[in-house]
């Protein structure tokens, strides 16, 4: 095992030595939490589910910050501090992946996430060691044949390939069996990841100063200005 110390009780961690080889997932919610520690391969891949929203960093000071079980437990589990002290030397995993729910829940904790790691650990993301995953929308099916969509016109497109065949709506990454979430989000061969560039984190933690700094106006002329983005917008 990677050298623990004290890590998170919660953290299912994987069986590589080598950094280099070592997944970390942050996974939304305790019942995804729980599928992926089931599909997952435990030789290289670690699970550390996360309880609902975590703390928006952007209106916390430091200190409240550090106080928060949630981002604690990030910090604890990747084990190369954070800010000023920052050591991508001491980093335990080279992919660290978000997976949330493709809902508009899931967007808002994935902001937050990649505003933490914007604010306090920017050099994760300078070295391209932070991804996010993409689940399936949609599972068509049809006999014995399954096709996964991850978008509506891939829907489309499967349906064309199975005529009458059904259609599964996934809700949240909890719906999914272990195999399927292996499937679709996990197994290196099969799974999408995309790799967060600094300026998509820039674009979140600019977002969230907005949306959730502590100026009003600005806030309420982004909403107003972007009204046509944001119908779905929970913040």
């Amino acid at each position: 095992m990677l050298d623990s110390g004290s890590l998170p009780g919660k953290l299912a961690d994987c069986q590589a030595k080598d950094p280099a080889k070592a997944e970390l997932f942050l996974v939304e919610g305790d019942s995804a939490g729980g599928s992926a520690k089931q599909g997952r391969d435990k030789a290289f891949q670690a699970i550390l589910p996360l309880r609902g929203k975590i703390l928006n960093v952007e209106k916390a000071r430091l200190a409240k910050m550090m106080q928060n079980n949630e981002i604690a437990t990030i910090i604890t589990a990747l084990g190369a501090g954070i800010h000023d002290d920052f050591n991508a030397a001491k980093l335990r995993y080279h992919k660290v992946i978000i997976m949330c729910d493709a809902d508009t829940d899931g967007n808002h904790i994935t902001t937050l996430i990649l505003t933490f790691f914007f604010r306090y650990m920017r050099e994760l993301i300078d070295r391209g060691h932070l991804y996010l995953a993409q689940p399936p929308l949609y599972l068509v099916h049809k006999g014995k044949v399954k096709k996964y969509a991850f978008s509506e016109a891939e829907k489309e497109a499967h349906l064309k390939e199975l005529p009458d065949g059904g259609v599964q709506r996934y809700k949240g990454l909890g719906e999914m069996n272990p195999d399927q979430l292996w499937d679709t989000t996990m197994a290196p061969a099969t799974r999408v990841l995309k790799q967060v560039t600094i300026e998509d984190a820039i674009e979140a933690e600019q977002v969230f100063s907005v949306l959730m700094g502590e100026q009003v106006e600005p806030r309420r002329e982004f909403i107003q200005d972007n009204a046509h983005l944001a119908l779905n917008l929970d913040v």
